[in-house]
Protein backbone atom coordinates (compact mmCIF):
# COMPACT_ATOMS: atom_id res chain seq x y z
CA UNK A 1 0.00 0.00 0.00
CA UNK A 2 1.15 3.78 -0.34
CA UNK A 3 0.87 6.65 1.11
CA UNK A 4 0.44 10.50 -1.19
CA UNK A 5 3.49 10.05 -3.56
CA UNK A 6 5.18 8.23 -6.42
CA UNK A 7 3.38 4.60 -7.19
CA UNK A 8 6.48 3.10 -6.72
CA UNK A 9 7.41 5.59 -3.53
CA UNK A 10 7.45 4.38 0.29
CA UNK A 11 4.69 1.72 1.32
CA UNK A 12 2.08 2.32 3.87
CA UNK A 13 3.07 1.12 7.28
CA UNK A 14 0.63 -1.90 8.27
CA UNK A 15 -0.05 0.13 11.41
CA UNK A 16 -0.65 3.29 9.96
CA UNK A 17 -2.48 1.54 7.44
CA UNK A 18 -4.68 -0.26 10.44
CA UNK A 19 -5.26 3.49 12.35
CA UNK A 20 -6.72 4.74 9.07
CA UNK A 21 -8.77 2.18 8.59
CA UNK A 22 -10.35 2.39 12.19
CA UNK A 23 -13.53 4.59 11.14
CA UNK A 24 -14.28 2.11 8.48
CA UNK A 25 -14.06 -1.03 10.92
CA UNK A 26 -15.87 0.71 13.96
CA UNK A 27 -18.44 2.19 11.82
CA UNK A 28 -19.25 -1.37 10.02
CA UNK A 29 -19.27 -2.52 14.05
CA UNK A 30 -21.73 -0.33 14.35
CA UNK A 31 -24.25 -1.47 11.61
CA UNK A 32 -23.62 -5.44 12.74
CA UNK A 33 -24.21 -4.54 16.51
CA UNK A 34 -27.40 -2.19 16.02
CA UNK A 35 -28.79 -4.65 12.92
CA UNK A 36 -31.55 -2.41 12.28
CA UNK A 37 -34.64 -4.09 10.76
CA UNK A 38 -34.56 -3.81 7.61
CA UNK A 39 -38.57 -3.57 7.39
CA UNK A 40 -38.49 -0.50 8.86
CA UNK A 41 -36.83 1.59 7.32
CA UNK A 42 -35.61 5.25 8.55
CA UNK A 43 -33.08 7.69 7.96
CA UNK A 44 -31.35 6.53 11.07
CA UNK A 45 -30.98 3.46 9.33
CA UNK A 46 -29.95 5.01 6.10
CA UNK A 47 -27.45 6.65 7.95
CA UNK A 48 -25.66 3.60 9.64
CA UNK A 49 -26.15 1.49 6.30
CA UNK A 50 -23.57 4.23 4.51
CA UNK A 51 -21.47 5.26 7.37
CA UNK A 52 -19.17 2.20 6.64
CA UNK A 53 -18.55 3.56 2.69
CA UNK A 54 -18.52 7.12 3.90
CA UNK A 55 -15.28 6.39 6.16
CA UNK A 56 -13.69 4.64 3.30
CA UNK A 57 -14.44 7.93 0.80
CA UNK A 58 -11.92 9.41 3.44
CA UNK A 59 -9.27 6.96 3.90
CA UNK A 60 -9.24 6.99 -0.17
CA UNK A 61 -9.09 10.91 -0.20
CA UNK A 62 -6.58 10.81 2.22
CA UNK A 63 -3.98 7.86 1.52
CA UNK A 64 -4.33 7.55 -2.04
CA UNK A 65 -1.55 8.99 -4.37
CA UNK A 66 -2.64 11.53 -6.99
CA UNK A 67 -3.97 9.34 -9.86
CA UNK A 68 -7.08 7.47 -11.08
CA UNK A 69 -7.39 5.94 -7.91
CA UNK A 70 -7.60 9.01 -5.76
CA UNK A 71 -10.26 10.56 -8.65
CA UNK A 72 -12.68 7.89 -9.05
CA UNK A 73 -12.77 5.63 -6.29
CA UNK A 74 -13.80 8.24 -3.31
CA UNK A 75 -16.85 9.15 -6.44
CA UNK A 76 -17.87 5.65 -6.43
CA UNK A 77 -17.69 4.95 -2.83
CA UNK A 78 -20.18 7.96 -2.35
CA UNK A 79 -22.63 6.61 -5.16
CA UNK A 80 -22.31 3.55 -3.65
CA UNK A 81 -23.30 6.07 -0.18
CA UNK A 82 -26.41 6.91 -2.01
CA UNK A 83 -27.50 3.93 -3.56
CA UNK A 84 -27.04 2.63 0.03
CA UNK A 85 -29.80 5.14 1.66
CA UNK A 86 -31.85 4.75 -1.11
CA UNK A 87 -32.09 0.54 -1.20
CA UNK A 88 -33.48 1.18 2.05
CA UNK A 89 -36.90 2.06 0.95
CA UNK A 90 -38.76 -0.53 -1.37
CA UNK A 91 -39.77 2.42 -3.82
CA UNK A 92 -35.92 3.60 -4.48
CA UNK A 93 -34.72 0.26 -5.39
CA UNK A 94 -34.40 1.28 -9.40
CA UNK A 95 -33.22 4.58 -8.23
CA UNK A 96 -30.26 2.84 -6.11
CA UNK A 97 -29.83 0.51 -8.69
CA UNK A 98 -28.79 3.64 -11.32
CA UNK A 99 -26.73 5.32 -8.49
CA UNK A 100 -24.71 2.04 -7.98
CA UNK A 101 -24.10 1.63 -11.47
CA UNK A 102 -22.79 5.52 -11.61
CA UNK A 103 -20.44 3.83 -8.69
CA UNK A 104 -18.95 1.07 -11.01
CA UNK A 105 -18.52 3.49 -13.97
CA UNK A 106 -16.28 5.57 -11.46
CA UNK A 107 -14.76 2.32 -10.14
CA UNK A 108 -13.86 1.63 -14.13
CA UNK A 109 -12.45 4.70 -14.30
CA UNK A 110 -9.83 3.94 -11.15
CA UNK A 111 -9.07 0.44 -12.15
CA UNK A 112 -8.70 1.62 -15.95
CA UNK A 113 -7.90 -0.22 -19.09
CA UNK A 114 -3.97 -1.52 -18.39
CA UNK A 115 -3.36 -4.58 -18.78
CA UNK A 116 -6.16 -5.47 -21.02
CA UNK A 117 -6.28 -9.12 -20.72
CA UNK A 118 -9.04 -9.52 -22.88
CA UNK A 119 -9.14 -13.37 -22.49
CA UNK A 120 -10.97 -12.67 -18.89
CA UNK A 121 -13.50 -11.02 -20.48
CA UNK A 122 -15.38 -14.16 -22.01
CA UNK A 123 -15.60 -16.20 -18.82
CA UNK A 124 -16.90 -13.03 -17.21
CA UNK A 125 -19.26 -12.45 -19.61
CA UNK A 126 -20.88 -16.28 -20.02
CA UNK A 127 -21.18 -16.46 -15.91
CA UNK A 128 -22.83 -12.81 -16.09
CA UNK A 129 -24.85 -13.95 -19.07
CA UNK A 130 -26.14 -17.08 -17.24
CA UNK A 131 -27.29 -15.40 -13.80
CA UNK A 132 -29.02 -12.72 -16.12
CA UNK A 133 -30.83 -15.66 -17.85
CA UNK A 134 -31.54 -17.83 -14.80
CA UNK A 135 -32.59 -14.09 -13.13
CA UNK A 136 -34.87 -12.56 -15.91
CA UNK A 137 -38.35 -14.47 -15.56
CA UNK A 138 -38.77 -13.68 -12.16
CA UNK A 139 -37.95 -9.72 -12.33
CA UNK A 140 -41.01 -7.52 -12.36
CA UNK A 141 -42.01 -5.94 -15.22
CA UNK A 142 -39.51 -3.14 -16.38
CA UNK A 143 -36.89 -4.17 -14.67
CA UNK A 144 -35.38 -6.57 -17.29
CA UNK A 145 -33.27 -3.96 -19.26
CA UNK A 146 -32.29 -2.28 -16.34
CA UNK A 147 -31.23 -5.28 -15.02
CA UNK A 148 -28.98 -6.14 -17.65
CA UNK A 149 -27.44 -2.82 -18.68
CA UNK A 150 -26.55 -2.77 -14.52
CA UNK A 151 -24.93 -6.50 -14.76
CA UNK A 152 -22.94 -5.95 -17.90
CA UNK A 153 -21.50 -2.85 -16.48
CA UNK A 154 -20.41 -4.72 -13.07
CA UNK A 155 -19.13 -7.71 -15.27
CA UNK A 156 -17.06 -5.31 -16.30
CA UNK A 157 -15.43 -3.80 -12.99
CA UNK A 158 -14.95 -7.89 -11.74
CA UNK A 159 -13.08 -7.84 -15.64
CA UNK A 160 -11.39 -4.64 -14.81
CA UNK A 161 -10.75 -6.21 -11.14
CA UNK A 162 -9.22 -9.47 -12.28
CA UNK A 163 -7.34 -7.99 -15.19
CA UNK A 164 -5.42 -5.53 -12.38
CA UNK A 165 -5.08 -8.25 -9.71
CA UNK A 166 -4.52 -7.94 -5.81
CA UNK A 167 -7.43 -6.40 -4.07
CA UNK A 168 -8.99 -5.00 -6.62
CA UNK A 169 -9.66 -8.84 -8.02
CA UNK A 170 -10.86 -10.09 -5.34
CA UNK A 171 -13.04 -6.23 -4.44
CA UNK A 172 -14.76 -7.16 -7.58
CA UNK A 173 -15.70 -10.58 -6.55
CA UNK A 174 -16.80 -9.90 -3.49
CA UNK A 175 -19.41 -7.28 -5.02
CA UNK A 176 -20.52 -9.42 -7.91
CA UNK A 177 -21.35 -12.20 -5.04
CA UNK A 178 -23.26 -9.77 -2.98
CA UNK A 179 -25.08 -8.05 -5.87
CA UNK A 180 -26.02 -12.01 -7.20
CA UNK A 181 -27.00 -13.07 -3.59
CA UNK A 182 -29.09 -9.92 -3.06
CA UNK A 183 -31.09 -10.25 -6.70
CA UNK A 184 -31.62 -14.08 -5.47
CA UNK A 185 -33.04 -13.04 -2.29
CA UNK A 186 -35.02 -10.20 -3.99
CA UNK A 187 -36.77 -11.41 -6.76
CA UNK A 188 -36.45 -15.54 -6.07
CA UNK A 189 -36.60 -16.73 -2.93
CA UNK A 190 -35.61 -15.12 0.38
CA UNK A 191 -32.06 -16.87 1.64
CA UNK A 192 -30.96 -18.25 4.73
CA UNK A 193 -29.02 -15.73 6.26
CA UNK A 194 -29.34 -13.36 3.08
CA UNK A 195 -28.80 -9.73 4.35
CA UNK A 196 -25.76 -11.16 6.61
CA UNK A 197 -24.06 -12.43 3.46
CA UNK A 198 -25.33 -9.44 1.14
CA UNK A 199 -23.86 -7.40 3.46
CA UNK A 200 -20.19 -8.89 4.64
CA UNK A 201 -19.22 -9.39 0.91
CA UNK A 202 -20.29 -5.90 0.25
CA UNK A 203 -18.38 -4.18 2.59
CA UNK A 204 -15.33 -6.76 2.23
CA UNK A 205 -15.87 -5.91 -1.68
CA UNK A 206 -15.69 -1.96 -0.96
CA UNK A 207 -13.00 -2.04 1.55
CA UNK A 208 -11.08 -3.77 -1.35
CA UNK A 209 -11.78 -1.51 -3.52
CA UNK A 210 -10.38 1.06 -1.45
CA UNK A 211 -6.96 -0.17 -0.83
CA UNK A 212 -6.65 -0.68 -4.51
CA UNK A 213 -6.63 2.73 -5.01
CA UNK A 214 -3.66 3.45 -2.36
CA UNK A 215 -1.86 0.48 -4.08
CA UNK A 216 1.20 0.96 -5.98
CA UNK A 217 0.18 -0.02 -9.47
CA UNK A 218 2.40 -2.06 -11.24
CA UNK A 219 1.47 -2.75 -14.87
CA UNK A 220 1.76 -6.05 -16.83
CA UNK A 221 1.99 -7.17 -20.07
CA UNK A 222 -1.05 -8.26 -21.53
Amino acid sequence: MVARGKESGRTLDPLLLGLRLGPFFASCALYFLLWLPSEEPSWTSALVKCLPVLCLAAFVCTSACPGPGRRFTPRGLLCSALGDALLIWPSGFLFGMVAFAGAHLCYLGALGWRPLRPLLLGPVAAAFGAYVGLLHPRLPPGLGLPVLLYAAVLGLVLWRGLARGGPAALGGLLFSVSDAVLAWDTFVRPLPSGRLVIMVTYYAAQALLALAAVQPRALKAD
